[in-house]
């Protein structure tokens, strides 16, 4: 199996400080990986009460530094006789309140890979919980994924990749610790509708399924993948989402097998913005 890591964070990213890309791009290579993509956090707008915190420093990163060095380390490794690929990458941070920065940074830059995600919504940070007060869990994961919708639908097809529809499952206070098909079955429809019609790949970010604190593991659904499956869904991506390189491919033997065992054959990547589909 060639399989390409589309979700990674580096020394570019504000939570990632610590993390080279030499050092992840050689765990990948470690890990026997085709390839891996820099995929560095893009938020324009921070919620107040995690501006307070101070935590960090702006969640926008150099782009033109990050690329520099995606191209020295690929030609580092090239000369060394490795094959792998090195990709580029943002992860777009899809705020309502931002949408025309986004539309004008994307097109200002030049990138293989764009993951669409929602980390912010209604002024609230959900690593910090202050975004799940006063809901159940219906409310809070179908509010996520109705944002989610609703963003993707605006920025329309300058994405390629939908970036981990379950997030917000990661941190939520409720022994609910996952989004299940039979849940959200209309919403989820739509979502799936909308990347296959638009040609987009659904990620399989493979930290959402680890224990976080309080003992939650997040599971990820064979359901809701066979009903991608069967309304026409072929392109899935797979992503650690490291933010350190001792987790560069986590899990991803296990979840390719996984994917196999219900029928799908191909991992999607991206080179300038085009899908490549490789065997599973």
């Amino acid at each position: 199996m060639a399989l390409y890591d589309n979700h990674n964070h580096c020394s570019y990213s504000f939570d990632a400080a610590k993390t080279s890309v030499e050092g992840s791009a050689r765990a990948a290579l470690s890990q026997g990986l085709a390839g891996i993509c820099f995929t560095d956090h893009y938020d324009f707008y921070t919620p107040e009460m995690k501006r307070n915190l101070r935590i960090g420093r702006d969640e926008v990163f150099d782009i033109s530094g990050q690329q520099a060095e995606i191209d020295r380390v690929q030609e580092q490794l090239s000369s060394e006789g490795h094959s792998i690929r090195i990709f580029k990458g943002i992860e777009m941070g899809l705020q309502r309140e931002c949408r025309g920065m986004i539309r004008q940074l994307l097109g200002g830059h030049s990138f293989d890979e764009v993951i669409a995600s929602v980390h912010y919504l209604d002024g609230t940070d959900p690593f910090y919980g202050t975004y799940y007060e006063g809901r159940s869990w219906q409310e809070s994961y179908g509010h996520y994924l109705e944002t989610l919708y609703e963003e993707m639908l605006w920025l329309g097809p300058d994405f390629d990749i939908m970036g981990h529809y379950d997030y917000v499952t990661r941190y939520g206070p409720y022994p609910k610790a996952s989004i299940f098909y039979r849940d959200f079955p209309d919403l989820l429809d739509a979502i799936f509708k909308f990347l296959i019609e638009n040609g987009k790949a659904l990620e399989v970010n493979t930290k959402t399924y680890q224990t976080f604190a309080g003992g939650r593991t997040p599971v990820l659904d064979d359901e809701l993948l066979l009903r991608y499956k069967e309304l026409g869904g072929e392109a899935i991506s797979l992503g650690s989402d490291s933010h350190v390189s001792s987790v560069v491919g986590f899990r991803f033997p296990f979840h390719a097998q996984k994917l196999k065992s219900l029928g799908f054959r191909w991992e999607a990547h991206f080179e300038h913005r085009h899908m490549v589909m490789t065997e599973l």
